[in-house]
């Protein structure tokens, strides 16, 4: 595949920022319930979103040239942007995201990677297997473990990635989660009934699993 040239690497940088207003609006009023509206106004965060989603789309161009992956990578990320910020400061995963993003993710599945019968088992087993496993523990402890915003999102990541690639990202978030939930408790920050993101741990799953994956899963193919 030929590199894209620098220039339209540049113009791919500016349309991501210019999308990332957009994501700036959703972080600052889907958690108050409140329409979009423009020019988002607020913490330097937004500057901070705005970047992030600049180096996605010159990023993903560059990565993948102008296909369907690509812009599949795109949407995907943008969703992972807005929902890691919302749930690192509200813990909500608001459903205007993750519900549409299923269908969309889905709908890609047609036309490129993961193809649709790897999404569609994405979906079931990436928002089957979180609500076992909150099931289970609801039973075992009588509290909520994982939320249904979370089973959600994971069904969204498997539509996009495929079930491989659910898999993956609960894997990489729960071993993550652990991690930095073992790190509050040494630091006496919390407990063992602490509230943890998790969604933003699927998040940073996800987009490592999007981006690093198909390598990762060659590479061990290949050292078998």
């Amino acid at each position: 595949m030929i590199p894209p040239s620098p220039l339209l690497l540049v113009a791919s940088g500016i349309a991501g920022a210019m999308l990332g207003t957009v994501l700036t609006a959703c972080v600052r009023d889907l958690p108050a319930h409140r329409k979009l509206s423009w020019p988002p106004r607020g913490p330097s965060r937004f500057f901070t979103i705005e970047t992030l989603t600049a180096a996605l789309c010159a990023g993903a161009l560059w990565y993948y040239g102008p296909t369907m992956l690509g812009l599949s990578r795109v949407v995907l990320g943008s969703a992972l942007i807005v929902l890691f910020v919302i749930d690192l400061e509200h813990r909500l995963l608001p459903n205007v995201i993750t519900l549409p993003g299923i269908a969309i993710g889905f709908a890609f599945s047609f036309v490129t990677e993961p193809g649709w019968r790897s999404s569609l088992i994405g979906i079931a087993l990436g928002g089957g297997l979180p609500f076992a496993i909150a099931e289970i523990y609801y039973r075992v402890r009588a509290v909520e473990g994982v939320g249904m915003g979370d089973v959600k999102m994971l069904a969204m990541i498997g539509a996009f990635l495929g079930w491989p690639g659910a898999i993956m990202t609960l894997m990489l978030a729960s071993i993550a989660g652990s991690i930095v939930g073992l790190a509050v408790i040494v630091l006496r920050r919390g407990d063992l009934q602490y509230a943890m993101p998790f969604g933003t741990f699927l998040a940073v799953g996800a987009a490592l699993v999007a981006t690093l994956g198909p390598p990762l899963v060659e590479f061990l193919r290949l050292a078998q």
